[in-house]
């Protein structure tokens, strides 16, 4: 099994939340690994930067998701995959968007909610747009459906 420890952003701002393009293609929030001996906290933070062109603050930690994804729904020769999301309610503060350099996020956008379930999509957009609206107590998402346009 290989595991990941990652930040996420959900920056949501007049009805938009804040995408990016991956180079496969799909929409994905901005985030990712966290570095050995980083705080996830500044993290996400930096993920931002590197996505996004965005400086961002963090308002608040909206939860944690673990989710394991079996060897059978990732590509072949790839073994079980645990993801542990750490996910923030993150407020741009400056900065324009534009493609990470020499990176794997190919745009940025600023995305009307409505429009985010036509969009081939990874699942953490859908647990951070969940976190987002219900904001639980104890951090924890409840099982968020995947299928459809989502991808791993």
């Amino acid at each position: 099994m290989s595991f990941r420890l990652a930040a996420y952003a959900v920056c949501i701002e007049d009805g938009r939340v804040l995408l990016g393009r991956h180079v496969s293609g799909n929409w994905t929030l901005p985030g990712g690994g966290v570095e050995h001996a980083e705080d996830p906290f500044d993290a996400v933070i930096r993920e931002v930067a590197e996505e996004t062109g965005c400086d961002a603050v963090v308002e608040r930690l909206l939860g944690v998701d673990s989710r394991v994804i079996p060897a059978a729904d990732r590509r072949p020769g790839l073994p079980e995959h645990q993801n542990v999301g750490i996910f923030y309610q993150v407020r741009i503060t400056g900065g324009l968007l534009r493609p990470e350099p020499n990176g794997d996020t190919a745009e940025s956008v600023w995305t009307p909610i409505p429009d985010v379930a036509g969009l081939r999509r990874s699942s953490l957009v859908d647990i951070g747009l969940a976190l987002a609206r219900a904001r639980p107590a104890t951090g924890h998402v409840a099982a968020v459906p995947v299928g459809g346009l989502i991808q791993h």
